[in-house]
């Protein structure tokens, strides 16, 4: 080992989103010497959502480490959540650093070498709590890389007065037709199947498809999008190519994890598109020994399977297994 500074710890947990921060509140209840590495702000990907998204499950389902989530909403919107989440890390006064990105992780004397864009650390355990919000799905056809064209959609004013095409039929391409029809935009939908997502949140669902029976917003189904021009999109539709105006392009088409990450350290990956990452359903430990994953990333590109409300308990099965570890080696 050379004299070059390290900080040790006995776990770091990579991603600060709720999951991220569950596995801190259980490392701190637990004892151990721990931080959490967060390459945005704090629930980064929250922070990113929609201005006024809302969310499916109720506040209750979204609570860790038995910390209360009061909403005055049956269903909590996105300010609401990052008031709690940020409360339970300030007033826990977990261990985190923020804008500090993971850039690769690599074995040492039975330990792990954690390299940052600002330090160093070594650790005996990692977790990987990092979602998928970071990488958007592309189509990676021609024009995709304009200006116009975003993958991530964030407020309706911004659209007031355009010509608007939306990429997608679930929740986060409804809400951004919804709200910018809604702000005076001229919406046109293009989707892939023959209806709306079937996992459209149920009381958004009836509204976007009565403004689509109303012809208030267009919908395009069995279509693609096969070429995004300055002022133009080209569609592919069962009657053949049609080419609208258009001043902006919303395309709602999925994220993924970043996957280049953990094959980059070693984890394993199933061959089919899926993309499954290697780990045990009992404690979560992947093929790397002591390195764990948590909350979404879990999934690869099933991103539906995993969310807060049902990965919450990887925080605890992970932390009990490490610290019944610890204490049969002490």
């Amino acid at each position: 080992m050379t004299n070059e500074l390290i900080n040790q710890y006995d776990l770091i947990i990579i991603g600060a989103g709720p999951i991220g921060l569950a596995c801190g509140l259980a490392a701190k209840k637990a004892g151990l010497n721990y931080v959490i590495i967060e390459k945005g702000c704090l629930v980064n990907s929250l922070y990113n959502y929609p201005l006024n998204m809302t969310f499916f499950s109720t506040s209750e389902r979204l609570e860790i480490g038995k910390v209360p989530f009061v909403s005055n909403n049956p269903k909590p919107t996105r300010p609401e959540a990052l008031e709690y989440y940020r409360r339970v890390a300030m007033s826990n006064l977990l261990s985190i650093h923020l804008f500090e990105e993971v850039e690769n992780v690599r074995p040492r004397m039975e330990k792990y070498l954690i390299e940052t864009s600002k330090s160093k650390y070594l650790s005996n355990h990692i977790i990987i709590a990092t979602g998928f919000y970071d990488i958007p799905i592309l189509m990676n056809i021609q024009g995709e890389n304009l200006p116009k064209v975003t993958h991530y959609y964030k407020d309706p004013h911004y659209y007031a007065g355009q010509k608007v095409l939306v990429i997608g039929a679930n929740n986060s391409a409804v809400d951004a037709a919804l709200e910018t029809y809604r702000k005076g935009a001229e919406v046109t939908m293009v989707i892939r199947g023959d209806s709306i997502g079937e996992r459209v949140k149920y009381w958004v669902k009836p509204d976007i498809e009565n403004r689509i029976k109303a012809n208030e917003v267009k919908a395009l189904f069995n279509s693609e999008v096969v070429e995004i021009k300055e002022n133009e999109v080209v569609i592919k539709t069962p009657n053949g190519i049609q080419i609208i105006e258009n001043d902006r392009v919303i395309a709602m088409t999925g994220y993924q994890p970043n996957f280049e990450f953990l094959k980059k350290i070693g984890i394993k990956l199933s061959t089919d598109k899926k993309m499954q990452p290697s780990y045990s359903s009992e404690n979560m430990e992947t093929n790397l020994p002591n390195v764990f994953l948590a909350g979404v990333v879990c999934g690869g590109m099933d991103t539906h399977v995993w969310f807060i409300e049902n990965s919450r308990e990887h925080a605890e099965k992970i932390i009990s297994y490490i610290s019944s570890k610890i204490e049969l080696n002490n």
